[in-house]
């Protein structure tokens, strides 16, 4: 096997790509439409929190303005809360509204309050004029437990959000509504976790 590449084999792939190329720009034409997004970032698998995080650092990067508001987490300390608190502040709002998972703390009614003051937090966000993308992360957690109500949510998303506001919702278990409202559902899907194999939640990976 050599890794030489023949003339007619340079001429076939020059072709190949040209006529991938051709397809790709008619398509793209066709796309001109912009509106702001309802994404779910739902599954068992990691990445949930991660992508949308992402998305806040193309924002800030964009120089659009963005919020967070953390569901469920509590005061976990995260690298993530750490970078946008201590050094883009002016860029992205962070708001904490849980207490910790709700194993920790074992409290219902002071979840479902947490939860509540979270999403009126989230509103207020999504319907400032000066925010482009609003963050909601876990609040899927939330709405699982039924800890906020999913018919006023997706009634609030589908209704009052701004047309060119983004909001980005994560979390496992998302609920067959806010799927059937969302403009984009991507499910992580767990292949392989080191936590089975005993390996605890690590620095830069997971927090």
């Amino acid at each position: 096997m050599t890794d030489e590449v023949t003339e007619a084999e340079a001429i076939r792939h020059t072709e190949k790509m040209q006529k991938i190329k051709a397809a790709r720009d008619r398509m793209m034409a066709t796309k001109t439409e912009e509106k702001g997004l309802i994404m779910v970032h739902t599954g068992p698998g990691k990445g949930k929190s991660s992508s949308g995080f992402g998305m806040i650092l193309r924002c800030i990067a964009h120089e659009m303005p963005c919020a967070v508001v953390q569901f469920i987490k509590g005061n976990w300390i995260t690298g993530e809360a750490e970078m946008i608190r201590t050094r883009f502040s002016d860029e992205c709002r962070f708001f904490v509204s849980g207490e910790g998972f709700t194993w920790e703390t074992q409290d219902k009614a002071r979840d479902i309050a947490a939860a509540q003051r979270g999403w009126e937090i989230a509103k207020q966000q999504i319907l400032d004029p000066a925010i482009r993308f609003v963050l909601l992360d876990e609040i899927n957690i939330a709405l699982r437990y039924d800890y906020l109500d999913i018919d006023e949510v997706v009634d609030f998303l589908l209704t009052q959000k701004p047309p060119m506001t983004h909001v980005c919702l994560t979390g496992r278990n998302a609920k067959p509504e806010l799927i059937e409202a969302a403009d984009l559902v991507t499910e992580m899907t767990l292949v392989k976790h080191p936590f089975r194999d005993g390996i605890k939640a690590q620095k830069g990976v997971e927090f």
